[in-house]
């Protein structure tokens, strides 16, 4: 037996409560149990760990440890090397706490293999197009699923046939071994290889599910796109998920959307934003504009001496909020484009415009100097 201190041994500090240190054996044991690990340390490694928690889980043999080490001549001896079996009856319950967690999956209780079971639910991502999030639409997918067979009703048996009861487990889905061990007898529960868990014997199978109970369909299914739904949400379609087991229901379907980005617009929330480009002119002078929206377009006024980066609300322009919390607005901002290329008769416009700035032009001249320059300088617009 290895000589290693009791608390490395469990990996837990020498000032640890009680609970801290059983939970450091029952994981340890779980890893290092003979009848889980096969490798040739385990066996070993298992007298270790519960030599060292049968020592440290009771407070007289701890202290006792704590003052004289492992050498105490007090510490009574039997079993593996001083653990007589007698600290897990106390504080596990009994072996089946913790065997029954390594050996049945957490947990003494026998689930009834034959009861009603939910189906499994499924998630389905569906792209769509900014308008669509914005207004809504039905339509209809393809999912791939599993569903009650048709012809033997989930049975899995032939018509006119019925599943038999398993002979080897009497229905219950699990076989028992029991083991001889230094600790006393230890009872394993195993999935039975020959109703594999069902419970069931089905001597003639469905042809058409081949005694599954359940067939691989691409159901099409009618999805109604909420108004307002934003990229990453999702909605819930009861009961169109997966085909339930033994007479359960089925489970949901989750859509999750992927929303496309829009040529123009961009989403925050409720409310789209839209930028608009606009000459010198049109700032400076002012402009009536048509902007777009997603129900049409709009007349929009531009004041005189408009800055880059105004923005203008179109209050109720925005989408409707998924769950019908009133509508989002639309926000427009401005940026005014400066001319890259200018040609000697434009650039002796604007040259002459510094001049009427700095006040070498009367107004009358400066109005029409305004004015050519928004015909000649921006054609385009």
């Amino acid at each position: 037996m290895s000589k290693r201190d009791y608390y490395e041994i469990l990996g837990v500090s020498k000032d640890a409560s009680k609970e801290e240190i059983r939970k450091a054996f029952r994981k340890l044991a779980r890893k290092y149990h003979p009848d889980v690990n096969k490798s040739k340390e385990a066996p070993e490694k298992f007298k270790e760990i519960t030599k060292a928690y049968e020592v440290l889980s009771d407070p007289q043999k701890r202290s006792q440890y704590d003052q004289f080490g492992e050498a105490d001549p007090n510490q009574q001896q039997g079993g593996f090397g001083g653990f007589s079996g007698q600290g897990f009856g106390s504080d596990f319950g009994g072996f089946g706490d913790i065997f029954d967690q390594i050996f049945n999956g957490g947990g003494s209780r026998r689930r009834n293999p034959n009861a009603p079971r939910q189906g499994a639910d499924l998630q389905y991502e569906m792209t769509i197009t900014f308008e669509d999030a914005a207004f809504g639409k039905t339509t209809d997918i393809r999912v791939p699923k599993e569903e009650t067979c048709s012809t033997c009703h989930g049975t899995g048996a032939r018509p006119g046939t019925k599943p038999e009861t398993c002979s080897h487990c009497h229905g219950t889905g699990q076989l028992n071994t029991e083991q001889n061990t230094p600790f006393g007898r230890i009872v394993n529960r195993r999935v039975c290889p020959y109703c594999k868990g069902t419970g069931k014997i089905i001597k003639n199978p469905c042809r058409t599910c081949n005694g599954q109970g359940k067939v691989k369909v691409n159901k099409k299914i009618e999805v109604k796109i909420p108004a307002g739904i934003d990229d990453g949400q999702q909605i819930r379609l009861s009961g169109q998920g997966e085909a339930g087991v033994n007479g359960g229901p089925a489970g949901d379907l989750y859509i999750v959307f992927n929303v496309r980005p829009h040529k123009v617009f961009k989403r925050d929330g409720d409310n789209i934003y839209l930028e608009v480009p606009l000459s010198f002119a049109q700032v400076a002078l002012g402009d009536e504009i048509e902007v777009p929206t997603l129900y049409g377009n709009v007349r929009l006024r531009i004041p005189a001496g408009t800055q880059t980066g105004t923005k203008f609300r179109l209050k109720g322009k925005g989408i409707k909020n998924v769950r019908g919390y009133g509508q989002g607005d639309e926000h427009v901002q401005v940026r005014v484009v400066t001319p890259k290329h200018l040609n000697e008769e434009e650039k002796t416009l604007f040259r002459k415009l510094e001049g009427v700035k700095n006040g070498s032009m009367n107004s009358e001249n400066n109005e029409s100097l305004f004015d050519k320059m928004k015909k000649k300088v921006f054609k385009a617009d």
